[in-house]
């Protein structure tokens, strides 16, 4: 999450914001879509809100710089390994399809993940339980089987909609692997 912050503040800052965006309330916005996470820094920052796509498609660019040089958290790396082993896996993520991709690509994780759901799969995303549902569903497990790791208000709303059990991670800062 540092890293979206981060491109998204440097966005922000080249479209004009007149105040900089709280980390905690960006946090909030995790598992939105980029024009949903746009629109709503500009409201918080004062940044004019003309081009969405320009914007979205500028902090692809910043955060895919920045993410090769990405690591792995190994407790995350690690757990994702073993539960692997012997149970369905899943990425639902509120990040563009190439952000993600490219994510468990530099971090060395993609094979962990036989599913990569992102809002360009379904009508609603987060918090909306479409991305949840769509993730069980190519797994091939009930949705009230599911154990959802999410660190998001909304990814958590989305997968309680679904019918998931949700285990609440907090994001640190501080567990960044990236420089």
């Amino acid at each position: 999450m540092t890293l979206h912050f981060e491109s998204w503040e440097r966005v922000l800052q080249e479209h004009g914001a007149v105040t900089g965006v709280d980390y905690g309330a960006f946090l909030e916005l995790g598992g939105m879509s980029g024009h949903e996470v746009a629109e709503r820094l500009c409201r918080m920052t004062g940044a004019p809100c003309v081009n969405l796509d320009g914007m979205v498609q500028r902090k692809r660019e910043l955060f895919h710089e920045a993410v090769d040089h990405c690591k792995a958290i190994p407790q995350v790396a690690d757990f994702a390994r073993r539960v692997s082993e012997t149970h369905g896996v899943a990425v639902v993520s509120g990040g563009h399809r190439s952000a993600v991709l490219r994510s468990l690509e530099a971090t060395g994780m993609t094979d962990l993940f036989g599913v990569v759901v992102t809002p360009d799969m379904v009508v609603n995303g987060k918090p909306a339980p479409d991305m949840y549902l769509l993730a069980a569903e190519r797994l091939g497990i009930d949705p009230r089987d599911c154990i959802v790791f999410e660190d998001g208000l909304p990814g958590i709303e989305a997968a309680r909609a679904a019918g998931m059990r949700v285990i609440v991670v907090e994001p640190k800062a501080a567990l960044n692997p990236c420089p």
